[in-house]
């Protein structure tokens, strides 16, 4: 069997915690579901940012009939 979680331990600063601790009795959410969501958030973001960054530094793009053919389709 798999698991699909696994404890890990990070430290944060006391106001983060403050903080942490404060929104989740508000919410009624445990503070790891409130962390992963946040992991979550932020790591989509920084998708983002990554891929506006490659297609920036790209050099340049082809049509989607040349994708096909270097694909094979």
């Amino acid at each position: 069997m798999y698991k699909t979680v696994k404890p890990t331990t990070f430290t944060l600063s006391l106001e983060l915690l403050e903080d942490l601790d404060i929104m989740s009795k508000e919410l009624g959410k445990k503070k790891t579901a409130i962390i992963s969501e946040a992991l979550e958030m932020y790591m989509d973001y920084q998708d983002i940012q990554l891929a506006k960054k490659r297609l920036n530094d790209s050099s340049g793009t082809i049509s989607h009939d040349e994708l096909l053919k270097e694909l094979g389709i």
